[in-house]
Formats: structure tokens, sequence, C-alpha cells
């Protein structure tokens, strides 16, 4: 997890960052055999004055969950719209240095490269870690769709300016659909393949569930 970048910069900076770092990027399967697979959200405590990150490690095979960890910073960066990575990554790369197992994909509550400059916070922390990544955010940030037919896995493209940026999956019947896109090193399908994988009877996957118990609870 070297640095490739300070994080004590302003917007104007933070965008520079994006810029640079987005043809880093590995939009294509790049990636070994998945046995765990790790949820990643981030929640804020004191106002937003404390970033509280959480990673939940769960065994891809049954879906149960092997390993935790919880990480506490101070919150250094403002909330801006497009930069949210700036925010949150720092404290997500602490608790993923927690782990006892590392896992193998992470599955991150927010956009992967359906972001307005291809560097969402899942891309940029799969770039900072190179842990293969997927976003999974509940809101679109950019981009257009049609309608999502109302059946499990159903999905339909998710374009920018006529280049797919990601899809609006649906996970079960009945729901609103996820807005899912590649992270760092897995292409688009095989990230709706992991997805569903990792949904059980619920409208977000399991890794998200458990992160965000972590990350929200006492």
């Amino acid at each position: 997890m070297a640095p490739l970048h300070r994080w004590d910069v302003t917007p104007r900076e933070a965008i520079a960052i994006q810029q640079t770092l987005r043809s880093r990027v590995v939009r294509e399967d790049s990636m070994n055999a998945v046995a765990h697979v790790a949820g990643v959200d981030v929640g804020f405590e004191q106002g937003g004055a404390v970033t509280r990150a959480a990673v939940a490690v769960l065994r891809l095979a049954d879906l149960a969950l092997v390993d935790s960890a919880l990480a506490r910073l101070p919150t250094s960066f403002p909330y801006v719209p497009g930069l949210l990575s700036f925010r949150e990554v720092p404290a997500a790369l602490e608790a993923l240095r927690g782990l006892s197992i590392v896992p193998d994909l992470l599955l991150v509550d927010g956009q992967g490269i359906a972001h307005p400059r291809r560097l969402g916070v899942a891309s940029h922390l799969g770039l900072l870690c190179d842990i293969p990544s997927i976003g999974v955010a509940k809101s679109r940030l950019i981009g257009e769709h049609g309608e999502v037919p109302d059946q499990r896995g159903a999905w339909t493209p998710l374009l920018d300016r006529g280049e797919i940026i990601g899809a609006v999956l649906r996970t079960r019947p009945g729901v609103k659909p996820l807005y899912v896109s590649s992270g760092h090193r897995v292409s688009l399908h095989t990230a709706i393949a992991y997805v569903m994988a990792c949904v059980t009877r619920y409208r977000l996957p399991e890794t998200t569930r458990w992160a965000h118990r972590l990350a929200s609870g006492p």
C-alpha cells in the first residue's frame, strides 16, 4: 500500500491527482481465484469530524464472516461531490491494514469508474492497495440508463457520453437497483457476477451489509 500521492491537498489538487491516476486503473480482469471477498464501508462520527471505516471479510463459498477491522481517523478533507475518496480512503486503508486475512476482492460502498473522472472511491482504493475492486453504489452519480427489468440479476448499461461506465443491476424483484461499476482489475461483467454471488435475500450484497453494520455500530 505504498502511497501514490499526498492526502493533504486542496480540492483543485485532488482533481489533478484523479486526472493523473485514472490512466492507471485496469478495467479488465486481472485477478486470481477469489476465496475471500471484503465489503468496505465508511461512516462518520462527531458531526463528521471523525471518519470511521469498516472492512468485513467473507468467505465467498458460504458468505460467512471470517475477519473484520475498524479504523477511525480525523476527517481531513471537506465533503466535495466527486472527491469523496479523499475524505474516505485514508481510513479505509487503515482498516485494511488491520486485517489478518487479505481479501482477494473488494466490494466498496461507492462508485468505481462510474465517476466524472473515472476514479471513484472503489477505483481509487483498489489502485492504492492493488486489490481487485468493484464499486457498488446505492445511488447514481453520473450517467443515463433505461429501465431495468424487475427480475433478479437483470441489468441495463449505465452510459456517459456513449461510454458504458457501469451497470444498473436489479439484485431482487421489487427493490431499487444498485449501480455497479468496475473499480480496478475487474471487468464489468465479472463485477456483476461477483455482486450477485454475494446477494442473498436482501437488496444489498452481504459484504456491504456486514461492513455497514460494523461502520455504523456503537
